[in-house]
């Protein structure tokens, strides 16, 4: 007859731990985390205090006593923004920018990772990283300047070849025509290299095996691209798109800000340029922190709805 198994004695359990141990014990661990947590405690959380003027009627000039004293205004300052001119306007020109930017930067760097994957001479494919990688090294004012410099109508590279080519010079910056592609070719041309390190390090995590398989059937290496390598790396697709999607209200702020004159205001002008001339210029506190507000809780919604779908379509989700 089976022997049943006699419970431990309490004496031989290990003891319970409290929390003063561990952290004793791992106190260099937390060392470690303590500035990274102090930045977001300081910078991220204590800041968020300061939402309640966006329904207070605060002024510069009372300070922080300011905050508790002003007047409770409820939900003017948001009434006033989606009565006035320039509301449908900012919000147009922010998600069709953002749109655009994420149509057509978001696949740029899976395309450059999936070319350079099929890359089998190491020293090209190094010089192509290279070349890509490095714009993102360079400051969004120094890229800024560079394209100024290049769409000059005064000794311009570009004006200067539609020159030679018999066209009269184009000011690219001051035209509505242009000014939206300038900004997507910009920033694809800065960030698509970097954006390509995270699916290269996510297609290394594929079974090698797959491939094999795939050769002794025959395929051809555009069919194992497509039937292997982009669905290996799908739930880390789905990760970086939500993160993009939590950014689609932004709009590319510092770019657009370094780049755009009040002659491209009508295409140009973004929710967070507006309030930026409005909070910082204007001091028109109470209400650009109502604007922000509203723009926090839409990217908020936006993050939930793209997790959840992509949950929904079968992939990984950031929780």
């Amino acid at each position: 007859m089976r022997q049943q198994r006699q419970p431990a004695s309490p004496s031989l359990l290990p003891a319970k731990r409290g929390a003063l141990y561990y952290l004793r014990k791992d106190r260099f661990l937390y060392l470690l985390i303590l500035p990274g947590l102090l930045y977001y405690v300081v910078f991220k959380y204590l800041p968020m205090f300061g939402i309640v003027i966006a329904f207070k009627d605060y002024q510069p000039f009372m300070g922080l006593e300011g905050i508790f004293s002003s007047e409770w205004v409820g939900l003017h300052h948001f009434k006033r923004f989606f009565m006035s001119q320039f509301s449908w306007q900012l919000i147009r020109n922010t998600l069709l920018i953002s749109v655009l930017k994420l149509f057509w930067g978001f696949p740029a760097p899976i395309i450059l990772a999936l070319m350079l994957n099929e890359v089998r001479q190491r020293r090209f494919k190094k010089v192509v990283q290279t070349i890509s990688y490095l714009p993102h090294f360079l400051s969004t004012v120094i890229v800024c300047g560079m394209i100024r410099t290049l769409t000059s109508t005064d000794g311009g590279l570009i004006n200067l070849v539609l020159t030679l080519l018999g066209q009269e010079p184009i000011f690219f910056l001051g035209d509505t025509r242009y000014f939206r592609s300038i900004l997507v070719i910009s920033d694809i041309w800065q960030s698509v290299g970097w954006g390509s390190i995270v699916y290269l390090a996510a297609m290394t995590g594929i079974d090698t095996e797959l491939y094999e398989a795939a050769e002794v059937d025959g395929a051809s290496w555009l069919q194992k691209m497509w039937t292997i390598t982009l669905p290996g790396i799908m739930p880390v697709v789905s990760i970086m798109l939500i993160f993009r999607v939590g950014n689609l209200l932004s709009g590319g702020f510092e770019q657009i800000l370094l780049l755009y004159s009040p002659m491209v205001y009508s295409v140009a002008d973004l929710i967070s340029t507006y309030v930026y001339r409005e909070g910082l210029v204007n001091m028109k506190y109470s209400f650009t922190t109502a604007i922000d507000l509203f723009t926090s809780l839409v990217a908020m919604i936006l993050v939930l709805g793209t997790n959840w779908l992509a949950k929904k379509a079968g992939q990984e989700g950031i929780w």
